[in-house]
């Protein structure tokens, strides 16, 4: 089955593929999106996704997208920008120990992952279970903290 980490610069037919052993039928505008997804360098929002793909209307990329997400094949992230970010889940069976923290630049608008940076474990209470958790960090990114060091 193919892995996750090497769905990026694939062949629609291995994202077929992948979608298939995930258990959602490979239809065109799926595997377009989820070609879409795994191009970018950073998380998508609804409108990242539709300037990308012009030939699907805006409700069937987010019909598609919510598929996804109930299948656990993204995952969504919410940052200070009040847009949901969209990101490919690196495993299976999408759980705490796979997510990673983010980071927000207030300047740029750009989501950064750090798949690297692992989130803290948190003991909750007893009788409290978790199923997701959104680490995020806003700032400044290098980027435009180099830019405005030059000015």
């Amino acid at each position: 089955m193919l892995s996750l980490q090497k769905i990026i610069m694939v062949s629609h037919s291995e994202i077929a593929d992948f979608l298939s052993h995930r258990g959602v039928k490979p239809t065109p505008n799926r595997v377009l999106v989820l070609k879409t997804l795994a191009d970018s360098e950073f998380p998508m929002t609804l409108a990242d996704v539709e300037a990308e793909i012009t030939s699907i209307d805006k409700a069937s990329i987010f019909r598609v997208l919510e598929l996804f997400t109930q299948k656990d094949i993204v995952h969504v992230i919410k940052d200070d920008s009040r847009s949901l970010k969209y990101e490919i889940c690196r495993s299976k069976h999408h759980s705490i120990d796979d997510q990673h923290v983010h980071f927000y630049c207030k300047q740029c608008g750009k989501v950064y992952c750090f798949e690297d940076v692992a989130i803290p474990k948190i003991q909750l209470p007893d009788n409290f279970e978790s199923n997701s958790v959104n680490y995020m960090i806003s700032g400044v990114c290098p980027s435009c903290h180099d830019k405005a060091s030059q000015d």
